[in-house]
């Protein structure tokens, strides 16, 4: 509520409705949190987390990585259990295929699990998605045991009741966390993947609230269904908006890229320090998370299971906007976007008229102010860009890390270090430019940025449009009564718009991108701020009255505070966050040994090294050829013994020259034991790859047509992988095969890791890689 405060006292007042602010802020936050976990005995229809955690300790007893022993007994317990509550259980043992970038691909031997829950009159097919597979270094137990638990626990719930209406397919796939070739191979090949809408389970973490933040496009009739049946509805169509902008994906993005599924993508993403490492164990899982998780899945099963999935499994005409408020989800038509940034836009507007109407300020100085907000606007997110820096440089272990194992204290120190450079920037210029002027510059960038999103990212536009909208209007009612207690009402009703849109947002985007990429979520703290400065401007003096060094000592005070604050927090997060056994320094070293040179090297992508690491490595270093997990990466290398390692064995099988194409089928076997992943690079010198068939499948067409083609095949035969590729030209050929497997232990002249350092959450990570190259003519 941007106006020149009428002189007398007022400072309580302002204390009072900041006080308020602050309350409706840890309100809003806290509102997003889990439950309390049900108990082993809650009611037989119910989701319980005790229930669900017996199944992730079974299935996150270890790592158990497609192709692997371990992963064929998590098979074994999903058949027996969905088997035993009377689903049809299959298990699907397919070759998935996914086209990579620059003529390469990524492929694996999969075994789905799909079991079908019939329905009673089906309108269409649900599907419930997780994956089964984990990471090579972890146990998966948020990632993904938490979503297969969930769904076993939910449809145990479901077979305690009446058949659904509709036909539920239970999907957990395979391999995953190699290529998301287990949903591409059901997708492509399974006879149940006839299309219906989807709800794939995910994580990032190991806590906080489940959040769904991915839909297939027209996602208004979805959004409505998760609104009206989800207990714990956190979603933001912002995420949404987001998420589509990113390179990441998970299954779910393999489904909506076959088209024939609609459906939504849940996950949580607190606690990212243990993600895809050592540390995510079933002790380690928020049981506040999983039962929330298992809440909303079964919920929401129940709602689509009864509705007509014919017109959910099409995308609707628009999609929708909606955030989080603590127990519900405020949601309007997309058609509304442009409608809602226009009267924020008109708004503001009117704003910076009623001022010059009355005397308060030109529209010029107005202007003006809204050019100096790009000061805060910058200064705010690389103030906690540098909070970072200087965290890493006080503890370099960080230096690695997404996120801090506890990461609270930190997140609020950013968020006061955005306070205090606002107000510092505010109480330098409120004496020169005017209070009333700078706060409706602030507004004039929030209206111009919801324009901005509804034009590129419609489902983020209420960001900016609603504290702008709000804003504007209690602004030009305070400008006009020109009364103390209408000006309080008035900055309390633009704050409370701006903490309940905003504070959510930024709770939610912290973890997401963590402390090391806090840029985005600052930006949004920048804006939350911005709009509630006509309640911060009454914590200050008069500028009519309060003059002298007095004066200015008092409005120091106000950003001092939140200074004071910052650091404060930094110090106790410090204190709180220390390496430890249960909280590592996290590690990346590799060991690549290349046959042909007879040479090996310690590889990492640490950068710069930890102290561990740094014994294995002198500086930057060139490998000679494209190795998984290490291609394209800023690398650091260092000599290492040559190990008795013996490259796979490369076996032409037949080669044939047939209408002018030479037609080329060799068998590669691994030599040593535990190797998880075979990559092939075949290379032919003036001509061209135009065709591959790997391990009975065909590589995909955007891979070929170059001169070379690169694949990585996961989870091998253990006999040998059978290739055969068609090539043009009479330039020779060459095939260069590296396998890899996990583990350092007993290599020459490794070093174990000291207490307290451990393996990062990496694919990379540990990783021994053998290669060497046969000349194929």
């Amino acid at each position: 509520m941007p106006a020149e405060r009428p002189s007398g006292p007022g400072r309580l007042a302002g204390l009072a409705v900041v006080a308020l602010l602050l309350a409706l802020t840890a309100w809003t936050v806290v509102g997003l949190q889990p439950p309390d976990p049900r108990p082993a005995d809650a009611p037989a229809g119910e989701f319980s987390a005790a229930r669900a955690l017996a199944h992730v300790e079974r299935i996150a007893a270890g790592p158990h990585v497609a192709g692997s022993r371990a992963n064929d007994a998590v098979v074994e317990h999903l058949v027996a259990t969905l088997t035993d509550l009377g689903l049809d259980t299959r298990v699907q043992n397919a070759v998935g295929a996914r086209a990579g970038g620059g003529g390469g691909a990524r492929m694996a031997r999969v075994r789905n699990v799909v079991a079908v829950l019939p329905g009673a009159e089906p309108t269409g097919r649900l599907y419930l998605v997780a994956h089964h597979d984990s990471v090579e270094g972890g146990p998966g137990a948020a990632d993904d045991a938490a979503g297969v638990a969930t769904l076993l626990e939910s449809v145990r719930a479901l077979t305690e009741g009446p058949p659904l209406r509709n036909d539920v397919v239970v999907v957990l796939t395979d391999a995953e966390e190699a290529c998301l070739c287990g949903a591409e191979a059901f997708a492509a090949s399974h006879p149940l993947a006839g299309g219906g809408v989807v709800l794939n389970v995910e994580a990032r973490g190991t806590g906080g609230p489940p959040i769904m933040f991915e839909t297939s496009r027209g996602n208004a009739g979805l959004a409505a269904a998760f609104a009206d049946a989800a207990p714990h509805p956190v979603a933001s169509s912002f995420a949404v908006e987001v998420y589509r902008a990113l390179p990441n994906d998970t299954d779910f993005s393999v489904l909506l890229e076959d088209g024939a599924f609609t459906g939504m993508n849940t996950a949580f993403i607190d606690g990212a320090a243990a993600y895809h490492s050592p540390q995510d164990t079933p002790e380690r899982l928020d049981r506040g998370t999983l039962q929330a998780l298992g809440d909303n899945t079964l919920a929401l099963t129940r709602e689509l299971g009864g509705r007509d999935l014919a017109v959910l499994a099409e995308p609707a005409a628009e999609d929708a906007t909606y955030f989080p408020l603590p127990g519900l989800l405020v949601r309007y038509p997309g058609w509304l976007v442009w409608p809602v940034a226009g009267a924020a836009l008109a708004a503001v507007a009117g704003l910076g008229w009623t001022l010059r109407a009355r005397g308060v300020g030109p529209l010029r100085r107005t202007a003006g102010a809204a050019a100096l907000a790009v000061v805060p606007l910058v200064a705010g997110p690389l103030a906690v860009q540098g909070l970072w820096a200087a965290l890493v440089a006080t503890r370099p272990g960080y230096a690695t890390m997404l996120d801090p194992w506890r990461p609270g204290w930190f997140r609020l120190a950013a968020v006061a270090v955005v306070l205090g450079v606002v107000l510092l920037w505010y109480a330098l210029l409120r004496r020169r430019v005017g209070p009333a002027a700078l706060q409706a510059g602030a507004l004039v960038w929030l209206a111009v940025l919801a324009a901005v999103l509804a034009a590129v990212a419609p489902g983020g536009s209420y960001l900016a449009a609603w504290p702008a909208l709000v804003g504007g209007l209690t602004g030009v009612v305070a400008v006009l009564a020109r009364n103390r207690v209408v000006t309080a009402v008035a900055a309390l009703l633009t704050g409370a718009t701006a903490v309940l849109v905003l504070a959510p947002t930024a709770a939610l985007f912290f973890p997401a991108l963590g402390l090391s990429q806090a840029l985005a979520p600052a930006v949004v703290v920048v804006l939350g701020v911005l709009a509630l400065l006509p309640a911060l401007e009454l914590l200050f003096p008069d500028p009519g009255t309060a003059t002298g060094a007095r004066g200015r000592l008092a409005a120091a005070a106000v950003p001092g505070v939140a200074l004071v604050t910052a650091w404060a927090c930094v110090a106790v997060g410090l204190a709180v966050d220390r390496f430890d056994a249960g909280h590592p320094v996290p590690s990346r070293l590799a060991y690549v040994l290349d046959a042909d040179q007879d040479q090996a090297r310690w590889v990492t992508t640490e950068t710069p090294p930890g102290e561990w690491t740094g014994r294995f490595v002198d500086g930057r270093g060139a490998l000679g050829a494209e190795l998984p997990y290490l291609a394209g990466r800023d690398l650091l290398t260092g000599p290492a013994e040559v190990a008795d390692l013996p490259a796979p064995e490369v076996a032409v099988v037949s080669d044939e020259l047939l209408g002018g194409r030479r037609e080329i089928a060799v068998r590669i076997t691994p030599q040593r034991a535990g190797v998880r992943l075979v990559d092939l690079q075949l290379t032919v010198d003036g001509g061209s790859v135009v065709r591959g068939r790997i391990g009975g499948r065909d590589v995909p067409e955007e891979a070929i047509g170059g001169s070379a083609l690169r694949v990585t095949f996961h989870a091998p035969p253990a006999d040998g992988l059978q290739a055969a590729f068609t090539v043009e030209g009479d330039g020779p050929v060459r095939l260069r095969a590296t396998d890899g497997s996990d583990g350092l232990a007993g290599l020459p002249g490794f070093e174990p890791r000291p207490e307290g350092v451990d393996v990062a959450g990496s694919h990379g990570a540990d990783l021994v890689l053998v290669t060497a190259t046969t000349a194929l003519g």
